[in-house]
């Protein structure tokens, strides 16, 4: 499990990500978030080389992606995400989403060595 808090508008927003986000993304939003975050990551690389600005629909995964980890970090934020969304003056997903997406492949990396260590563990 990893933690780290990131400045949103002029909020320090803790977010959290460990193997329960799929989980708690899946029960919320009705979505996957392995395929909602590559398809936000291919849009992030493309726009920020291309200069241009993301398509609604991913700026709404990113808000959700968001939301469940910091929502995971804080149980005490609102449960509905506009409620949590309104308490911010400006939400720039240019600045947030790279350290969410670092968090989420340091997870990731972390998941996949737990993997290999129980493996070698297993094997003996």
């Amino acid at each position: 499990m990893l933690s780290k808090t990131i400045k949103v508008g002029d909020k320090e927003v803790a977010f959290r990500s460990s193997a329960t986000i799929p989980r708690l993304y899946r029960a919320k939003f009705k979505r996957d978030i392995f395929k909602d975050l590559s398809k936000l990551e291919s849009s992030y690389k493309g726009n920020s080389e291309a200069g241009s600005s993301f398509a609604i629909e991913d700026l709404e995964i990113f808000e959700n992606v968001a939301y469940i980890m910091a929502y995971h970090a804080d149980h005490n934020i609102p449960e509905d995400i506009d409620d949590w969304l309104d308490q911010f003056e400006m939400f720039s997903i240019y600045e947030v989403l790279p350290e969410i997406l670092e968090l989420w492949g340091t997870n990731l990396i972390t998941d996949v060595e737990s993997k290999k260590n129980l493996n070698a563990v297993i094997a003996k």
